[in-house]
């Protein structure tokens, strides 16, 4: 059995710390900001690996494809053959890319463009949850 529930709870998190980061409370000092945004950046990796597991175990379970590959890449590869992402498998490698490179560095040039590609990540997330489980966003 396939389970949602944690790559869900996962999403959540980053998508609430994420609307958390697009405030810029400048009132905030620097350094708080900083740690909110490392925050959606761990919170980001987080999901990332959930989401990529759960989806492995979709591409064998819930399409009885009998041999899946153990990276997220490849895995990414075979999902958009099979038509589970809504955009483009460029952009999912960008988000493997982007958590590739913020394995030890939460500054820096790195973690912003990491950044930049947070609300599209979310966005694509969401509508992948919404296809292999089949429920709705809520």
């Amino acid at each position: 059995m396939i389970q949602y529930d944690i790559f869900q709870k996962a999403l959540k998190h980053l998508e609430l710390q994420y609307e958390s980061y697009k405030v810029k409370d400048t009132e905030l000092p620097e350094l708080m900001q900083e740690a909110v945004a490392e925050s959606v950046i761990r919170r980001f990796k987080t999901c990332y690996d959930f989401m990529w597991k759960v989806l492995k175990r979709y591409l064998l379970e819930g399409l009885g494809i009998p041999e899946v590959p153990n990276s997220p890449k490849p895995i990414f590869r075979m999902a958009n053959e099979n038509n589970l992402f809504v955009s483009s498998l460029e952009q999912w490698l960008r988000y493997a890319n982007a958590r590739i490179e913020t394995s030890d560095d939460y500054s820096g040039e790195k973690s912003e463009d990491a950044l930049l590609l947070m609300s599209d990540f979310i966005d694509d997330a969401i509508g992948l949850y919404q296809t292999m489980s089949g429920n709705t966003w809520e």
